[in-house]
């Protein structure tokens, strides 16, 4: 496939991961990944609380007939405790990552020490920053630095290989920037620095970096492929790098909506046992009729906390999951006949 043949540019085909901004779009991305959890948490309580209070209003349901509130208060304590225990059980499978005998660990810490030697040679530093939002920026710069020489490598090539490799280290550089000032912004343990980790689609580039090497193997030379080589080990890098700060990430998250759940789990139970008390005067409910339907679904919202912490929570790790559900250059969420490059079996026989 010629150059002719590629007039799209090679940025039109990445996953566009954290793209989405203005309006319903920026609304939703704010509701499913970048707002705090505990606030999207009690975003969801006051709809919950808005609702019942409106369903009231016009009639649709009723606080006043005690079997019912009892058996609905009944179903919400056994749903609590499920759960809970579920949370429970998801602690206990975070924990167990934790817990290696010496010879695991020792490899494990191997194989970190490796990786932080990998990033201090590739950037040239005496050692890598401890902290992973300043070791992912240093890895990020070195992504750029390597497309800037590759850019400078092919300036005397012939014009279609100079203008496709141009194409492609604009692109890089241009989101690399775009990553480097969300991380300069970010603080280890914020989503923030998660997020510009994600936000940068590596895998297309180094899929693009990979095609790009064996279209114009013949054509480069051979400083070019040298420095195309080094922009695709960064790459290798970067790659490695999210995945071990989304990992540890995720593990923070989930450790941390366990606690919470613990945390709200008592007072939703006894909420929800307050709820059937309220109606177990024989004369009927022991609070005003004027107020009973504000007090029943304000206990209502506690009962639901832990599952609106579920919910929030739940929301922005199954997401982030699966933007990232990819192992270097393979994008499963693209169309299968999407991108510029076309290849056909045995062509370069």
């Amino acid at each position: 496939m010629g150059p002719s043949e590629t007039d799209e540019t090679l940025e039109s085909f990445g996953p566009d991961i954290g793209s989405r901004s203005g309006g319903l779009a920026g609304a939703r991305e704010w509701f499913v990944v970048e707002g705090s959890r505990t606030r999207v948490a009690a975003l969801l309580s006051v709809a919950v609380f808005v609702l019942l209070v409106l369903l009231h209003e016009v009639g649709i349901i009723s606080f006043a007939n005690p079997n019912s509130v009892t058996r609905v208060a009944s179903g919400m304590i056994a749903g609590t405790f499920s759960l809970v225990t579920l949370v429970v059980s998801v602690n206990q499978l975070i924990l167990s990552q934790e817990f290696s005998a010496a010879g695991k660990a020792r490899d494990r810490l191997d194989g970190v020490m490796e990786f932080r030697r990998d990033i201090a040679d590739n950037a040239a530093v005496s050692a890598t920053p401890a902290t992973p939002t300043r070791a992912l920026e240093l890895i990020v710069e070195s992504i750029r630095d390597d497309a800037e020489k590759l850019d400078a490598a092919v300036a005397d090539h012939d014009r279609d290989v100079r203008e496709e490799i141009t194409r492609y280290t604009n692109d890089v550089r241009r989101r690399t920037e775009r990553v480097a000032e969300m991380l300069e912004r970010a603080e280890y343990g914020s989503f923030t620095a998660v997020s510009a980790a994600i936000n940068y689609d590596e895998a297309w580039h180094l899929y693009a970096a990979t095609h790009l090497r064996g279209e114009y193997a013949d054509s480069l030379s051979p400083v070019a492929i040298d420095r195309l080589d080094e922009l695709t080990d960064s790459l290798k890098l970067f790659n490695v790098a999210r995945e071990q700060f989304k990992t540890t990430y995720l593990q923070r998250e989930l450790t941390r909506f366990s606690q919470l759940t613990i945390y709200f789990g008592v007072p939703s139970i006894l909420s929800a046992i307050v709820i059937g008390l309220l109606y177990a005067e024989f004369t009927g409910p022991s609070v005003s009729a004027t107020v009973l339907p504000y007090v029943v679904s304000a206990l209502t919202v506690v009962v639901l906390l832990p599952l609106t912490l579920l919910a929030s929570y739940i929301l922005r790790t199954a997401t982030v999951t699966r933007r990232t559900a990819s192992i270097g250059p393979m994008i499963p969420q693209k169309d299968p006949d999407e991108g510029p490059f076309d290849v056909t079996y045995g062509e370069q026989r």
